[in-house]
């Protein structure tokens, strides 16, 4: 069975009451390719603001999610508080987590299994520095993030996994296609190793890294690209051409 094309948008810590309701708005009367699945992915404050005016096909997706129930965790947010609120996905492990926070693989993995046991859909990000793809290490380093979470769940039908080279993210940088592809490859059979086939053809793996309305096409057409994981790009109109581009890249 064909993997359904995937485009998340993650506006990282940006935008107003106003222009999150404008890009809603744009997206609520956008012509979108209804093949694709869509996620935005707003600044928690406005995770309702977003629930509550996106039509109906689009899902709302949290930045980050804790890996305890409610309780004495200040600042954090919780499954069961995402799913009060109608939002199904989160993303988790993104490399700024990683970086900024300290965030390391065991802790993400931690969050993903109760993320998943709790109902909740995760983006589960991974990706090497310059100097690791530099070394060679890049399908090590890649999988070893993945394998941490590998060792605490078995289900991986709620998970889409991201692929952002960190040495691509918001800088304009763009892994050229063979390498995206390659990546995407290597994560494929690795799931297929270490998983089981089923999940390797079922799960579907993400490109994310300076994605944009330029190279979304050619990306779209690798046989082990299965969407993207859009930064920037997603606060512009420019994300409606990303999401179609498995569309466009169909009529190629």
């Amino acid at each position: 069975m064909p993997r359904q094309f995937f485009v998340g948008g993650n506006f990282k810590m940006n935008g107003t009451i106003k222009s999150i309701k404008d890009i809603i708005s744009g997206l609520n009367d956008a012509k979108l390719d209804g093949e694709t699945e869509v996620v935005i992915s707003p600044p928690s404050l406005y995770l309702l603001l977003a629930r509550e005016n996106l039509k109906k096909g689009i899902e709302v997706a949290a930045q980050n999610v804790f890996d305890k129930p409610n309780g004495a965790f200040t600042g954090e947010i919780s499954v069961e508080q995402l799913k009060d609120s109608g939002i199904t996905w989160t993303i988790l492990g993104h490399s700024e987590r990683r970086t900024l926070l300290a965030e390391t693989d065991d802790f993400v993995a931690s969050k993903t299994k109760v993320a998943t046991d709790g109902g909740l859909s995760v983006i589960l990000c991974c990706g090497e520095t310059l100097e690791q793809r530099e070394a060679g290490t890049t399908t090590d380093v890649v999988t070893s993030q993945l394998k941490a979470v590998a060792d605490k769940i078995s289900d991986w039908s709620k998970i889409v996994i991201a692929y952002e080279p960190i040495w691509a993210i918001g800088t304009g940088k763009v892994a050229s296609t063979e390498q995206a592809q390659e990546v995407h490859a290597a994560i494929r059979k690795w799931l297929s190793d270490a998983v089981s086939s089923d999940a390797a053809e079922a799960t579907r793996i993400l490109y994310g890294g300076s994605v944009s309305e330029k190279n979304c096409v050619e990306l779209a057409k690798q046989p082990d690209i299965d969407g993207f994981l859009v930064g920037g790009a997603s606060l512009k109109p420019a994300f409606y051409d990303i999401i179609n581009a498995k569309a466009g890249a169909a009529k190629l």
